[in-house]
C-alpha cells in the first residue's frame, strides 16, 4: 500500500487556474512552530475554514530537529505560465534565513534553499509584496496570513488530498492493544501456500547487517573494552553540558599533593591535554558508571608519564567499600620524555562499581596522560578490543555487513565536526578525540582500524559511510572557518569548494587502506597497525539522510566520480534523505537514477501498522537498476517501548522485504547498541549495562532471520479465507533456499489475536510432508523479554499461535 503522494495518484488533477473564485490563506502558527498550513473561504464575509485541521504541507528543513525547525510568514505565489507554486518563509524568528520550496501542485515539494536575504532569492522567485496580509482566526487560533484568489477546483484538490492522508494515518495508527475490538468474532482464519522452486529467483546473501553508531554510549563506555572513563583528559564543556564535563571528568584526587591540567608540551598535538602531578597525590578514576570485575582475570593497566626522576607508583582497584581488590606497581624512569608503562593487575573477587587508584609518591614531579585499564579477556583476544560478550552477542546475528561509524555521526555536528577517519587510525595516544554529535566524548579507540578487524572477525563485509562534503541535517553550528550564528548557513554550509579536493583524497585513501598492497601509503599504515592483508573492502557509503539539496549533489558527485573513476569495482552507496517518502526521497531517487549509482541507502522509522499496510512498498521499484540498502529502520509505538508488537511487525515486514531481496541487497535495524541510563535514542535492539547485556524482541527476529538466510526466494502466494485486509495483511509467509546447506527456510508470522491454521504444500519442494524442527517467538504484544523457543512444525498442515513468528528448515 506504497502512499502515492501526489494529487494525481488520487486520480485527481489540479486546474491550471484559468478562474479565480475562492480565497487561499498561507499562513504557519504564531511562533514558527508549524509547517506551511493551508485555510479557504468563498468570499470576504465567509468564515475561514482550515484544510485539513492542523495538516502541514510543507515543514521548514532549517536547524537542529525538533523545535528548531520553524516556519515564519510562509507566502505562496504561483506562475501564470506553468502553474507550479513557490513559497518562501523565514526560517529564523530575526528573518536572518529565507527559505524557499517551489511545488507543482502544494503536496509535492522540491528540496528546500535557503537565502541569507530575500533580495538574494532568485528574481522570478521573490514573494509577491502586493499579496495581502490578513489577519485570521483558524480552528480557534489568530494568525497573520496571506490570502491569494485561486479556483474553486484547487481547494477541492486539496481537500481530497488531506481526507486521504488522514485515512493513511488512522490506517497506520492501528495498535495490537486494540485488536480485542477489531477482530471480536474472529475465527476460523486459514491459508494455503504451495512454494514453486520453478519460479524461484535468486537474492541478496547480505540482506540482514548490522549498523553501528556510537549512540547511547555505544562504543566508550559500551562495546570498546576501555574501563576507564576520560583516559586522555580530552573531554570538553563543548561535548555536553553538564556543569563538571571538563578535563577531570570523572577523576578525583586525595592527598597532599596538588595537580593541574597542561596543554605545554603534550604526546602528540591530537592530545593535548595531560596534568601535572606533585606528590604525594592518588590519582582516583571512577569508570563508565564504575569499574566492573571478574574474579581471577587479568587487567592491563598502561599509562604515559613523564618524568625527571625515577618513581615507584604504586597502583590498586578497589570497590565501593574502599577494599583493595587488585594492585600492582610500576617502577619509572626519569629521562624527561614521554614514556608509556604497562602493567597487570588481577582481579581477587568479582566487583561492580570499582575505582582505579594512581598512587603517587612524596616528591613527584610529572606528567600523565593516556591512563588506560583494558581487560586481557576481549573479544578474539585483539590487545586494544571489544568487550566480549557485547561483541559475541553482536557475532550471533551472523551479521552480512556492518555499517560503521554511524549515521550522524559520520557527517557530524557541523562541517568540522565531520569524521575524519584517519583521525582514527594509529597509536592511541595519536588519534584525535571527537565531539560526539549525541553529546558526549570519543575517544575513537574504537576506530576505523577496529571496525575493519571486528568485520574480519565476524566473517561480515565492512560498510563505511563517509560524508557527502556535508554535515548532518541535524546540525546546530554554523559554516566551515565562520563564526557565523546558525541563523545565518545552517546545516548546509558544505564543505568549500576549494577544499572538496582534499576530502575527495581522504576518501580515495581510505579505500587503499582497506585494500592497498603494504607498499602503497595507506596499505603500509594498516601494516604498521598489525594487518598486513588487505581488509577486502567492497562497499562504500556516500552520505546519510542529506537534504538532497544545491549544497550536496556537486559535492556528491565530485566523491562519486573519483571513486568510480579509480576503483570501479567498489559499491557506492548514496542517499536518499531520513524518510520513505518526501523532497529528499523524491530527489535522491533522481539522482540515482541520473547517475547510475549502485545501491542507496533508504531509512525510515514507521509505526507498526505501516510495515503491516506496506508489505508492497518494493514491489514495484525497478528490477534491473539502482538497488535499496534499507540502512536504517524501526517499528515504534507510541512511548517506544521495544516489545513483541514491534518485533512481529518487523518480522512480517521482513517476508516482503526477503520476497524483494532481489532489489533490497541489504538491511540493518538502528539503533544497535544502548547503554542503560545513558540513551539518547530508543527503542534499540540491545540494552546493556557494564554487569549484562540484555536483548529484546527485535534482537531475537534479527536473529532468527540473520541465522537463517537464503540466496533464492520461492515464491508461494498466500490464499486466505478472507478479503478483508486487516487480516489478510497479518498473515505473512517467506520461503527461500540456502543452497550452502541445501535447506529450505520457510518463516510465519502471524500478527492476528487468534490461531491460524494453513495448508503449506511443500510437495513441488520434493518434500511430502513430515515434522520439522524449528524455532518461534511469541507471546502477548507488550511483552519485552521473550526467548524463542524450540518447536516441531508438521507440515502441510501448520498452526500459527497468536502473534507469532516461526521458523523452520526443511531439508530437500
Amino acid at each position: 500500500m506504497k502512499l502515492k503522494h501526489t494529487l494525481a495518484a488520487l486520480g485527481v488533477a489540479l486546474a491550471t487556474m484559468p478562474v479565480m473564485g475562492d480565497e487561499l490563506l498561507s499562513y504557519a502558527v504564531p511562533g514558527g512552530n508549524s509547517g506551511l498550513r493551508l485555510a479557504w473561504r468563498a468570499s470576504a464575509d465567509a468564515d475561514w475554514q482550515s484544510i485539513g485541521r492542523g495538516f502541514n504541507f510543507v515543514k521548514s528543513d532549517f536547524g537542529p530537529w525538533g523545535s528548531h525547525k520553524k516556519m515564519f510568514s510562509p507566502r505562496l505565489m504561483v506562475n501564470a505560465a506553468d502553474s507550479t507554486w513557490t513559497c518562501t518563509w523565514y526560517a529564523a524568528p530575526d528573518s536572518s534565513v529565507t527559505a524557499l520550496a517551489t511545488s507543482p501542485d502544494l503536496v509535492k515539494w522540491a528540496p528546500q534553499r535557503y537565502f541569507a536575504s530575500e533580495l538574494d532569492l532568485p528574481r522570478d522567485m521573490r514573494p509577491l509584496h502586493p499579496i495581502a496580509r490578513t489577519t485570521a482566526t483558524i480552528d480557534g487560533t489568530e494568525v497573520n496570513g496571506y490570502c491569494q484568489e485561486v479556483p474553486h477546483s484547487l481547494i477541492e484538490s486539496l481537500q481530497k488530498y488531506v481526507e486521504h492522508r488522514a485515512e493513511l494515518s488512522a490506517l497506520y495508527s492501528q495498535h495490537a492493544v486494540d485488536d480485542s475490538k477489531r477482530f471480536a468474532g474472529l475465527k476460523d482464519v486459514t491459508f494455503s501456500a504451495s512454494p514453486t522452486p520453478d519460479a524461484s529467483y535468486p537474492i541478496s546473501d547480505k540482506l540482514i547487517g548490522i549498523f553501528f553508531e556510537d549512540i547511547n554510549y555505544g562504543a566508550d563506555g559500551g562495546l570498546y573494552a576501555e574501563l576507564v572513563q576520560n583516559r586522555d583528559f580530552e573531554y570538553s564543556p563543548n561535548e555536553n553540558n553538564a556543569p563538571d564535563w571538563n578535563s577531570t571528568h570523572s577523576w578525583s584526587t586525595s592527598g597532599q599533593g596538588s595537580f593541574k591540567v597542561d596543554t605545554v608540551a603534550p604526546i602528540h598535538p591530537n592530545n593535548l591535554h595531560y596534568l601535572t602531578v606533585n606528590g604525594p597525590l592518588t590519582l582516583t578514576n571512577a569508570g563508565y558508571d564504575g569499574i566492573t570485575l571478574k574474579k581471577g582475570d587479568k587487567y592491563r593497566l598502561s599509562f604515559f608519564i613523564r618524568t625527571a626522576t625515577p618513581l615507584s607508583i604504586q597502583a590498586t582497584l578497589t570497590d565501593d567499600s574502599g577494599k583493595t581488590v587488585g594492585r600492582t606497581s610500576v617502577k619509572t624512569k626519569g629521562n624527561g620524555e614521554w614514556t608509556k608503562y604497562t602493567a597487570t593487575i588481577k582481579a581477587s573477587k568479582s566487583v561492580s562499581g570499582a575505582k582505579l587508584n594512581m598512587i603517587f609518591p612524596a616528591g613527584t614531579d610529572a606528567a600523565v596522560d593516556m591512563v588506560s585499564l583494558f581487560p586481557y579477556d576481549t573479544f578474539k583476544g585483539h590487545e586494544n578490543g571489544l568487550r566480549r560478550d557485547l561483541a559475541q552477542t553482536l557475532a550471533d546475528l551472523k551479521p552480512r555487513f556492518v555499517r560503521f561509524p554511524g549515521g550522524c555521526v559520520a557527517h557530524g555536528n557541523g562541517i568540522d565536526n565531520i569524521y575524519d577517519w584517519k583521525g582514527s587510525i594509529g597509536p592511541l595516544e595519536s588519534r584525535k578525540p571527537l565531539r560526539n554529535i549525541w553529546s558526549y566524548h570519543q575517544t575513537r579507540g574504537l576506530g576505523y582500524h577496529e571496525y575493519f578487524q571486528f568485520c574480519e572477525d565476524m566473517g561480515a563485509e565492512p560498510l563505511p559511510v563517509l560524508a557527502a562534503g556535508v554535515p548532518c541535517q541535524n546540525s546546530g553550528i554554523a559554516a566551515h572557518h565562520s563564526h557565523a550564528p546558525l541563523t545565518t548557513y545552517g546545516q548546509q554550509g558544505g564543505i568549500p569548494m576549494e577544499e572538496m579536493d582534499a576530502y575527495v583524497q581522504d576518501v580515495l585513501d581510505l579505500i587503499e587502506y582497506a585494500n592497498g598492497d603494504v607498499n602503497t601509503t595507506w596499505g603500509a599504515k594498516r601494516a604498521e597497525a598489525g594487518h598486513p592483508e588487505p581488509f577486502n573492502l567492497k562497499y562504500i557509503g556516500i552520505g546519510n539522510e542529506d537534504l538532497i539539496s544545491e549544497v550536496f549533489i556537486p559535492r556528491f558527485r565530485m566523491i562519486y566520480d573519483a571513486v568510480r573513476a579509480k576503483y570501479p569495482d567498489i559499491i557506492v552507496v548514496g542517499t536518499v534523505g531520513p524518510f520513505y517518502e518526501g523532497a529528499d526521497y523524491d530527489e535522491g531517487w533522481r539522482l540515482a537514477h541520473e547517475l547510475n549509482i549502485p545501491m542507496v541507502d533508504e531509512h525510515y522509522y514507521v509505526d507498526p501498522s505501516w510495515m503491516i499496510h506496506n508489505q508492497d512498498y518494493y514491489d514495484n521499484y525497478k528490477r534491473n537498476a539502482t538497488k535499496v540498502y534499507l540502512g536504517e529502520y524501526a517499528a515504534h509505538l507510541p512511548g517506544r517501548p521495544n516489545n513483541l508488537e514491534t518485533a512481529l511487525a518487523s518480522a512480517l515486514y521482513l517476508t516482503s522485504v526477503e520476497r524483494n531481496a532481489d532489489v533490497v541487497a541489504m538491511t540493518s535495524y538502528a539503533p544497535l547498541l544502548a547503554k542503560e541510563g545513558h540513551t539518547q535514542w530508543k527503542p534499540d535492539m540491545i540494552f546493556f549495562n557494564n554487569d549484562s547485556v540484555k536483548v529484546t524482541p527485535d534482537y531475537h527476529v534479527q536473529k532468527m532471520y540473520g541465522n537463517n538466510a537464503g540466496t533464492r526466494y520461492v515464491p508461494a502466494p498466500l490464499k486466505v479465507n478472507t478479503t478483508d485486509r486487516n487480516v489478510v495483511n497479518r498473515i505473512g509467509m517467506s520461503t527461500v533456499l540456502d543452497e550452502t546447506t541445501g535447506e529450505y527456510v520457510i518463516k510465519l508470522a502471524n500478527l492476528l489475536p487468534v490461531t491460524v491454521t494453513g495448508n503449506v504444500d511443500l510437495s513441488k519442494l520434493g518434500i511430502e510432508g513430515g515434522k520439522s524442527k524449528g524455532l518461534r517467538l511469541t507471546g502477548a504484544p507488550a511483552d519485552t523479554k521473550l526467548t524463542p523457543e524450540e518447536v516441531t512444525v508438521e507440515f502441510p498442515a501448520v498452526s500459527l499461535p497468536p502473534y507469532s513468528f516461526t521458523v523452520v528448515r526443511v531439508k530437500r
